[in-house]
């Protein structure tokens, strides 16, 4: 049965709860935190800076990373080195092209250059990993996150494409692959066969963690279980005769 002991990749927790991210920064298993303007929005926060120090807080000193939210390149710039100031665990977020399209290597480039720890985001075709870990400084911390469950949505197998991507990133000492926007507590160990460094899992598979290695006859029974009891809950009847 699988162990999550047996794990080499690193979980990081993707989510913008305040209180879920305190509780699960103690949380051994958790190595590390993610967010985004979208997951920030959804737990309405309307106040980007102030949320993203209190996070930073909260996590004491743990990995965090922080998206820019800019779409001209040399506001990307701007907020990135803003963003960066904030914290020594922070890596920045710089999305692999902006909404017109036009590529982000060579911001990439200049702010890794200045001792910036990114973490390129959107990145899905094998191309986009070349070129993101091409623009990397070798001797600076850096995250490359490929979205393997939205590549799954598409109907490719993701893990043959994220072996391909560790080996790419591999060129950078400091660079770490990220398995990004998984889909089910599974794509962990897709992850790790993978090789990549750290995959970000939201609460839904958080909470999944403890089936890890769970007897499936014992499941079985709770799964049936469950269909009675919420059958006799629902007063539901058939007549029979």
């Amino acid at each position: 049965m699988p162990s999550l002991a047996d794990l080499k990749v690193k979980i990081f927790a993707d989510g913008a709860d305040l209180d879920a991210i305190r509780a699960l920064r103690a949380n051994p298993v958790i190595k590390g935190f993610t967010t985004n303007p979208t997951l920030m929005r959804a737990a309405g926060i309307d106040d980007y800076e102030t949320f993203s120090k209190q996070v930073i807080d909260v996590v004491e000193g743990a990995p965090l990373s922080l998206e820019v939210f800019a779409d001209d390149l040399d506001e990307m710039v701007a907020q990135a080195r803003v963003i960066a100031g904030w914290g020594e665990n922070v890596f920045v977020k710089i999305p692999v092209t902006n909404t017109k399209g036009e590529s982000c290597a060579p911001i990439i480039k200049r702010l890794s250059g200045e001792g910036v720890q990114v973490n390129v985001t959107a990145v899905f075709s094998l191309e986009q990993v070349q070129t993101v870990t091409d623009a990397l400084n070798s001797d600076v911390a850096a995250n490359v996150s490929v979205f393997a469950g939205r590549i799954a949505d598409t109907g490719v197998d993701p893990v043959p494409h994220m072996r391909e991507s560790v080996k790419i990133v591999g060129a950078k000492p400091k660079a770490e692959l990220i398995w990004a926007s998984p889909r089910e507590l599974l794509n962990l160990f897709h992850a790790d066969q993978a090789g990549c460094q750290i995959i970000t899992v939201t609460a839904d598979i958080l909470k999944k963690l403890a089936l890890i290695g769970k007897d499936l006859d014992a499941y079985s029974l709770e799964t049936v279980e469950m269909f009675r009891r919420d059958a006799v809950s629902a007063q539901y009847s058939i007549k029979t005769s």
